[in-house]
C-alpha cells in the first residue's frame, strides 16, 4: 500500500497563510506577522517564507509596504457596465466564500423619492430591502433594491432572509431593457455602518433601473467601496465608425 505524499513545507505554510486570509480570520487591512516570526514559527528559512509572501502577492491576497510590513489587501472585484451581473458569482469569481444577509425588508406604498427612482407616474404598492453581501466574512456590497409589486406580486410572499432579491429576479422575472447609472459617493451613515468604514469613506455606486417591456420591474443601488471595485465595458464601433 502506497503512503500519502505528505505535502511540502512550502505548501503547508502557503495553505495556512492562504486559508486564514480567505476565510476572513485575518480580514482587509490585517499585518500579516514579519517574515522572521513565521519562519521561527514553522521551523523554516526566512527563504521559505519569502517565496511564499512573493506567492500571495502574485495571487493579490497580501500588498507589501515599504517599511511597513505585509497586509491583507482588500479583494479587487470589477461589475461589466453592460451587463446584470449576479453579485455571487462576482465574489465567487475572486476565489472567495460568499454570504448574504437581509438587514431589512418592508412593504409599502411608493412615496415621492420611490417614484422617482422607479420612474413611476403615481404610488405604485412596492417592497423595499436593504441587504449586504460578503466576500469572505467581510462585507463586499450593500443592495438597497425597490420592487414594484404591481409588476411583480410574488415578491410580496418571498422571503429574501433566504435568497437574494437580485438572483431571486434574474431567475423568474424577464427584462427586456436595463439602465446604469455610475457614480461616486461618500459613505453615509448607514451605507459606513454596513460596510465597515467610516463616513464619507469613498465609493462606487451603480444605480440601476430594469423594465419588462414598458413597465419598470426593479429599481436597485449596489455600494462598493471605491478602492476595491473598477467598472468594465466592452463595445465595437457604430456603424458609422
Amino acid at each position: 500500500m502506497t503512503s500519502p505524499v505528505r505535502p511540502s513545507l512550502h505548501q503547508t505554510i502557503l495553505a495556512d497563510l492562504r486559508g486564514r486570509i480567505l476565510s476572513g480570520e485575518w480580514p482587509p487591512g490585517t499585518q500579516i506577522p514579519f517574515e522572521q516570526a513565521l519562519a521561527t514559527r514553522f521551523g523554516c528559512s526566512r527563504m521559505t517564507v519569502n517565496k511564499v509572501m512573493g506567492e500571495l502577492v502574485s495571487a493579490g491576497l497580501i500588498e507589501r509596504r515599504r517599511k511597513a510590513g505585509s497586509f491583507v489587501r482588500r479583494p479587487q472585484s470589477y461589475s461589466a457596465v453592460m451587463e446584470i451581473a449576479d453579485i455571487r458569482r462576482e465574489v465567487e469569481t475572486l476565489g472567495l466564500a460568499y454570504g448574504f444577509e437581509l438587514v431589512r425588508q418592508e412593504r409599502r406604498e411608493a412615496g415621492p423619492a420611490d417614484q422617482k427612482r422607479l420612474g413611476l407616474s403615481e404610488p405604485h404598492p412596492i417592497l423595499a430591502i436593504l441587504c449586504r453581501h460578503f466576500a469572505a466574512r467581510q462585507p463586499f456590497c450593500v443592495e438597497n433594491r425597490l420592487i414594484d409589486l404591481t409588476v411583480v406580486p410574488d415578491a410580496a410572499q418571498t422571503d429574501f432572509a433566504v435568497e437574494s432579491p437580485g438572483a431571486w429576479l434574474m431567475a423568474r422575472v424577464p427584462w427586456t431593457s436595463a439602465e446604469h447609472t455610475i457614480r461616486a459617493a461618500g459613505a453615509d451613515k448607514l451605507v459606513a455602518s454596513a460596510l465597515l468604514v467610516a463616513p464619507g469613506t469613498p465609493c462606487l455606486v451603480i444605480d440601476r433601473r430594469t423594465w419588462n417591456s414598458a413597465s419598470s420591474v426593479t429599481a436597485v443601488e449596489l455600494t462598493y467601496l471605491g478602492e476595491a471595485h473598477e467598472l468594465v465595458a466592452r463595445f465595437t464601433p457604430s456603424p458609422g465608425g
